[in-house]
């Protein structure tokens, strides 16, 4: 799977895991260089605290786009640390 914005490919992995049709993307699987932590934060009641990143390619950003579990619940440990998208990011094959 793919994770492409902007015209960039962000993350690659065959290892995604799929939750509410969301694919969780392992945190080594990303190109880190177009993620900037933001100050975001969400709780979801199974699944614990979210933490965001920002994407950036060259100075156009898309805010909050990625999110992930840094210290999911006991019943999302699968998939803590894994990083999904939204917010105009395609994930394709």
């Amino acid at each position: 799977m793919k994770a492409i914005w902007n015209g960039e490919v962000i993350a690659e992995s065959d290892d995604t895991i799929v939750i509410d049709n969301n694919h969780y993307f392992p945190a080594d699987s990303i190109k880190s260089e177009f993620y900037k932590p933001s100050e975001t934060h969400t709780f979801c009641h199974w699944k614990g605290t979210a933490s965001y990143y920002t994407l950036d390619e060259n100075g156009d950003q898309n805010p909050d786009a990625a999110w992930y579990y840094p210290e999911a619940s006991r019943i999302a440990k699968s998939f803590e640390g894994y990083i999904a998208f939204w917010k105009g990011v395609e994930v394709s094959k």
